[in-house]
């Protein structure tokens, strides 16, 4: 199950070089503004140390990792939602989004413009915010005015929706962010269809200078929050990732870097957004997938294929520890650490899991 990441933030900050850095997807990146002018999308394996091990052990036929994708749009500017640059207009590419990496500039260079002139990434972040907010606001508008259509039909206490939609244009307009959890189990299916880019989780990605560790970006992670920040050189992460995999080890003892950037950041997406790793091994496939913290074991099942949740019976169970100590399922079993759990079982970071359901 593949969950999608878009990556935004004002012309030429290196968005797009982040996104061939992280996917080899080929984007065109050069010093101008606007250079985006199409959706650029890339996906990549998730990198993922327990996969390799549990195929070492289990031997399987085929190995399927997690997969993200990644979504770049044209860069918003002050006034976007007013028809300014273009940016807004590939906005929806990014309202399916699992979560938002706005990539902000921290880095000073004469050979590469700023859109406004100079680098302030407080500023930038606000730029780009304040249009999110109002790209949601006249999406909850258009919404409403449809509802308001339909709702003439219906009695006074018959027009929640129309209520509810009236509440969230109101907190938007205040530039309120609306948590999901703090919406009721009746209006969540009508929230996750506005699919508010201003509710998004947001990691925001601090695009340093090749030759600075830093580039900047101390003052922007503590206002940001480092459990939300993410300081990564855009340009050199790119020329590690054209590197053969022998000269980019070699290349990264030299610089000092402990492992790509690539992998840190989905980290700290996975954390950011509360996910967790298992896998499922049947029929000689080993697959690992990214969901929620606190899923339980039917929901699991059903991001494989809706018909396993609703004939879920039971699923075999034992952990990636175990199975690395003991070497083999048979040896987990004999140790008495296979498990057969039911409905109610929570899916934990790193089970190993077969699926029983009806057909």
């Amino acid at each position: 199950m593949a969950f999608t990441i878009g990556i935004l933030g004002l012309p030429n900050v290196g968005k797009s070089t982040l996104l061939n850095a992280l996917s080899h997807a080929g984007a065109e990146a050069s010093n101008y503004p606007f250079c985006t002018i199409e959706c650029n999308r890339g996906v990549v394996e998730v990198p993922d140390a327990r996969l390799t091990k549990l195929a070492g052990i289990l031997e399987p036929k085929e190995v399927i990792p997690s997969t993200i994708i990644y979504v770049d749009i044209a860069g918003l500017v002050e006034g976007a939602s007013r028809g300014e640059g273009l940016g807004n207009k590939f906005l929806h590419h990014v309202r399916e989004a699992t979560i938002l990496a706005h990539v902000l500039r921290c880095f000073e260079d004469p050979d590469v413009s700023h859109v406004i002139g100079d680098v302030d990434p407080g500023r930038d972040a606000s730029i780009v915010e304040t249009e999110l907010f109002l790209s949601d606001l006249e999406r909850v508008a258009s919404w409403l005015s449809k509802e308001k259509v339909r709702s003439r039909a219906l009695k006074k206490g018959e027009r929640g929706d129309l209520d509810f939609l009236e509440s969230v244009r109101n907190k938007i307009a205040a530039g309120e962010k609306i948590d999901r959890e703090s919406v009721s189990a009746r209006n969540l299916e009508l929230f996750d269809s506005l699919q508010l880019l201003s509710s998004k989780p947001v990691i925001y990605v601090l695009n340093a200078g090749e030759d600075d560790d830093t580039g900047g970006c101390g003052e922007a992670t503590a206002r940001f929050g480092e459990e939300r920040a993410i300081s990564i050189s855009a340009r050199l992460e790119k020329e590690l990732s054209e590197l053969p995999q022998e000269d980019r080890l070699e290349f990264m003892k030299e610089m000092g870097l402990s492992g790509e950037a690539r992998d840190r950041f989905v980290e700290k997406c996975h954390t950011l957004l509360g996910m967790i790793r298992y896998y499922t091994s049947a029929h000689g496939k080993l697959q690992a997938w990214s969901i929620p913290m606190g899923t339980k074991a039917p929901a699991a099942a059903g991001k494989i294929h809706s018909d396993m949740e609703k004939g879920f019976i039971r699923a075999r169970v034992m952990s990636y520890d175990d199975l690395v100590e003991y070497g083999s399922e048979a040896e987990v079993q004999h140790h008495g650490h296979l498990r057969t759990e039911g409905h109610e079982y929570v899916i934990g970071d790193g089970d190993v899991i077969e699926f029983m359901f009806n057909r």
